[in-house]
């Protein structure tokens, strides 16, 4: 089984905000492959789908993004989940605007519920699409990743969030160093 993550915070409040990034990918994901994410399992919202006779779940942890390792944790230890059969899809201030980067593993880089799935999975180890949202100086972090996407650039989010689809979809069948070589 493949699982698919798309990391974000739950409600009304945190819909269309950068630090939602993961959801907005993850949805399109999951348009492409005609299913909702609407079943209520293990702190999240799933789908279970198959891709080309590959069991594949998507997941929306309902945990807020601190505790998004919890969701994760859940659904690795009930299906007995490889580590490298994981892949986050998550916000990430380092990079600009519409430009993703997937790397195999790593450090959590300041984005904490990617540093919670790490702590809770005890490995550095997993997969992730990071969705770039900038940062700017002048507006704290904590309230610049809960703001509204910037309607100026809407293109750019829109972009970054169907290409972060794309890769997650070719994750399902290819191993993540030809994924990395196709989309970075």
């Amino acid at each position: 089984m493949k699982l698919i993550v798309g990391l974000g915070n739950p409600g009304v409040k945190y819909n269309k905000t950068r630090h939602n990034c993961g959801f907005e990918a993850i949805d399109i994901l999951a348009n492409k492959l005609g299913v909702e994410i609407n079943q209520n399992k293990f702190k999240s919202l799933i789908a279970i789908t198959k891709v080309n006779g590959e069991q594949v779940m998507l997941m929306k942890p309902q945990t807020y993004m601190n505790l998004s390792g919890e969701a994760v944790l859940q659904a690795v230890n009930f299906y007995k989940i490889n580590v490298e059969d994981i892949i986050i899809l998550h916000d990430d201030l380092d990079l600009p605007i519409g430009n993703i980067r997937i790397r195999m593993s790593g450090s959590a880089g300041g984005q904490k519920g990617m540093k919670n799935i790490i702590d809770l999975l005890h490995t550095q180890d997993i997969a992730r699409i990071r969705i770039g949202i900038d940062k700017n100086p002048n507006i704290p972090v904590v309230d610049y990743v809960l703001g509204k996407l910037d309607k100026d650039k809407q293109d750019l989010y829109e972009n970054a969030f169907n290409k972060s689809a794309d890769a997650a979809y070719a994750f399902i069948s290819k191993p993540i160093m030809k994924v990395m070589n196709e989309f970075n």
